[in-house]
């Protein structure tokens, strides 16, 4: 029944050639897929893997629809592409996967906030507002945190506004404000579909943040969730991807609020940095899982065969320039430590470089271990 998806002759594209599609393929080389990839970089960390690579604008609708007009299957690893040239394509019987219509409601925060509240999906409470004077106006709801509605990215386009003070940052752009909430545990859940309407859904996992940089520095699966929280958080992911008939992998990051509610923040319809530790410590990593789901094959296991931790491997504040791995073979000297380096030539501060996944039965152990490959392996120029 599946063997017309092994052939060779099947077009795969991805848009984007990032970190997350040099995964993709990764995986997909295993089912001996034929993947091609556009990314704006010419050294993008998919440009070594595949002959299939172009380079060219993801936002370009002439771009897009050129890459996509002989290709059979179409999807993303990042969401900032040309919904018009994808809505084109799909017209004309391409397949695209997330829809475009789904990517056009979650490149915008607004639309996707709305969209929580239409479908009465638990989400902190907000207002939409559409320049810095309205902004303004919400001075007695402080503390408030603005989201850009369109164009942030990586903890991009994210303020923090405690005081009058803050507001000459506040975006002057339609923006999300949301009243501050009292957090918990920020989580995440990676939920697959498929054609055939299988859901599978990958533990919970906490994330811990970078305390200035508002991205993911570490994570650890699985989660500290009660039963009970884990049931609602599998709810709701699950409630998600029914409604938007959605087809592939999706990451759901939420809050679990100091009165125990689970209320959505965001969604990523992609694989996503929340699920990194998948390729080692699960039956299934989230990038097999996305390709069963675009091409309708049973979707994998989600077992977690080890507790894990997954690090973020960033580049040093002080240094832009050629990579320096350092400390790897200390790093490699601990027991469970599997490094994975994204084959990006230069470093910047923050951006990043790789990951690394650590396993560890016990829990104490394991976060003494992501405190270890933190001071010893070092991203510098």
């Amino acid at each position: 029944m599946y063997n017309k998806y092994f052939y060779r002759d099947l077009q795969i594209g991805i848009l984007g050639g990032g970190q997350l599609g040099r995964m993709l393929l990764q995986a997909a080389i295993d089912f001996n897929l034929n993947i091609h990839i556009l990314d704006p970089d010419s050294q993008a960390p998919c440009s070594a893997l595949t002959k299939n690579f172009q380079v060219g604008s993801l936002t370009d609708f002439d771009t897009v629809y050129r890459f996509g007009e002989d290709l059979d299957i179409i999807t993303i690893e990042i969401e900032n592409v040309n919904v018009d040239a994808l809505e084109k394509l799909e017209s004309e019987g391409k397949k695209i996967y997330p829809a475009p219509a789904t990517i056009r409601m979650i490149q915008d925060k607004c639309t996707q906030k709305q969209w929580f509240t239409q479908h009465k999906i638990p989400t902190a409470p907000y207002r939409i507002t559409q320049n810095r004077n309205e902004v303004v106006r919400e001075v007695n709801r402080f503390p408030l945190v603005q989201k850009l509605g369109k164009g942030g990215y990586d903890g991009k386009g994210v303020h923090i506004l405690k005081s009058i003070g803050d507001l000459a940052y506040a975006f002057d752009a339609p923006s999300v404000l949301e009243t501050c909430v009292e957090i918990q545990k920020e989580i995440a859940v990676i939920v697959a579909r498929n054609l055939s309407g299988e859901i599978a859904v990958f533990p919970t996992i906490e994330m811990v943040f970078h305390p200035t940089e508002n991205l993911v520095e570490y994570l650890f699966s699985p989660s500290e969730l009660s039963e009970e929280e884990e049931k609602r958080v599998v709810s709701i992911a699950t409630e998600i991807v029914k409604k938007l008939g959605y087809i592939g992998i999706m990451a759901v990051e939420m809050f679990l609020d100091k009165k125990g509610e689970i209320l959505v923040n965001e969604l990523a319809p992609r694989p996503h940095n929340s699920g990194h530790h998948t390729i080692r410590s699960n039956a299934t990593s989230q990038y097999e899982q996305h390709l069963r789901a675009i091409l309708n094959l049973p979707l994998g296991s989600t077992h977690p065969l080890h507790a894990s931790a997954m690090l973020n491997l960033l580049g040093e504040p002080k240094y832009q320039g050629a990579v320096i791995y350092q400390g790897v073979e200390d790093a490699l000297k601990i027991e469970g430590v599997y490094p994975h380096f994204y084959g990006k030539t230069h470093t910047k501060p923050f951006r990043k470089m790789g990951h690394v996944t650590i396993l560890e039965k016990d829990k104490d152990t394991l976060i003494q271990k992501v405190k270890a490959v933190k001071e010893t392996l070092r991203v510098i120029a």
